[in-house]
């Protein structure tokens, strides 16, 4: 026997975006589900760095452009939130570090950047010296200058279990035989009938809008490929400074059972690695490092890689948008968060469209939705990676 059910929302997609809506959702009395076809983090936010960025980045070459705007107040609403006085307790969630640094190198002209960005985001960082600096930068072979950021470095995993939880038992197994229409959804006997849906699957929105009848909005791709190395390193998240505005390497790291640690790479060496091999992006690694940090022993580390596609917007030229994207269209509101720290906003903004489209909340009876089981929680990159070299 079919059975007909009935709920305000369904979010398809259980990266950052799709959690943090759902939380805010259920906390304003929305009858709301999520679905996700893979596992709960999703493929970006699970491979995310666990910056909560705050603009410093963007504004490296002495001005405050839009980028570094939009997102100056990000790290404060994440800060509340970790102390259990934001809009959503994340009391539990594990902090990496409360810190990150950039660091530049002794050339004038990556000085000269470092020096322009602490003037014009001067509440947002400090210059460090001698004793105050991490140990890896105290080796006399450094010679550069060391800036300290006001934004915090989030344990990903740690930040997914937490919204799971949150969310309780309102996120489902999405099989291959959902069949998705403009309103609603069909599980095999079950049908669900929604005022609204809401796409935050990040490159799977492509399919879904398609599944609804929908061309736009129209996504870009900009793919990554990442380094990882593990071993005896310090706990490090940095950026080391380049002559453009975004930074030729940036490092974070994960403390691992055995006391080493995972450094997992970004920055232009990912951005600029998709054409290479494992090996050839494995050597770039090594090269970098030696040149950036040049004391560094690379001795005993193994090093693998992973890939990623970001996401998000077209844009003209195919640029990385300023900002997180969150747009109507009929009964479908389609999600890129560009940043895991815009997730905040992009929550907040699906809250005033359905205010504006007078969707009022209403209690509904969604239990026999627990057939469709549960997802796994997504694992970690350096924990899928099945060789180290």
């Amino acid at each position: 026997m079919s059975k007909l059910l009935k709920a305000d929302i369904a979010i398809f997609g259980a990266g950052i975006a799709g959690l943090w809506t759902l939380a805010r959702l259920l906390q304003a009395g929305y009858s709301a589900v999520l679905f996700e076809k893979e596992a709960i983090g999703g493929i970006q936010t699970i491979a995310s760095q666990g910056i909560i960025h705050g603009g410093t980045k963007y504004a490296l070459t002495g001005s405050i452009n839009k980028s570094a705007q939009s997102i100056a107040d990000m790290p404060e609403i994440w800060r509340n939130a970790l102390a259990g006085r934001g809009e959503l307790d994340l009391r539990g969630t594990r902090l990496l570090a409360e810190h990150q640094h950039l660091w530049s190198s002794q050339s004038m002209l990556s000085r000269m950047t470092g020096f322009f960005a602490s003037k014009a985001m001067r509440s947002k960082m400090q210059q460090l010296n001698g004793s105050e600096r991490p140990l890896l930068f105290q080796n006399p072979a450094f010679k550069g200058a060391l800036y300290q950021l006001n934004e915090p470095v989030l344990d990903v995993a740690s930040l997914v279990q937490r919204l799971t939880e949150l969310c309780g038992d309102h996120i489902f197994k999405l099989g291959e035989e959902a069949e998705i229409t403009a309103d609603g959804c069909h599980f095999g006997d079950i049908t669900l009938n929604t005022k609204q849906l809401i796409f935050a699957a990040g490159k799977a929105n492509a399919t879904l809008l398609q599944q609804v009848g929908q061309q736009r909005p129209e996504m870009q791709l900009r793919p990554l490929h990442m380094v990882m190395l593990r071993g005896k390193l310090p706990a490090l998240h940095a950026h080391a400074l380049g002559t453009s505005a975004n930074p030729r390497l940036t490092i974070t790291s994960y403390p691992l059972a055995d006391g080493q640690q995972v450094w997992n790479l970004g920055g232009e060496i990912a951005e600029l690695g998709n054409g290479r091999s494992q090996e050839e992006q494995i050597e770039a690694g090594k090269e970098i490092l030696a040149e950036l940090l040049p004391w560094l022993d690379q001795q005993q580390l193994q090093w693998a890689t992973y890939r990623v596609d970001r996401a998000e917007i077209k844009t003209t030229a195919g640029r990385r948008p300023d900002d997180c994207f969150v747009e109507q269209n009929e009964s479908v509101i389609t999600i890129w968060p560009t940043k895991l720290a815009f997730a905040p906003r992009v929550a907040q903004e699906v809250l005033t469209l359905l205010d504006q489209s007078n969707i009022q909340p209403e209690m509904q009876d969604l239990s026999p939705l627990q057939a469709l089981g549960r997802p796994p929680q997504a694992k970690l990159p350096w924990q899928r990676a099945e060789s180290w070299s």
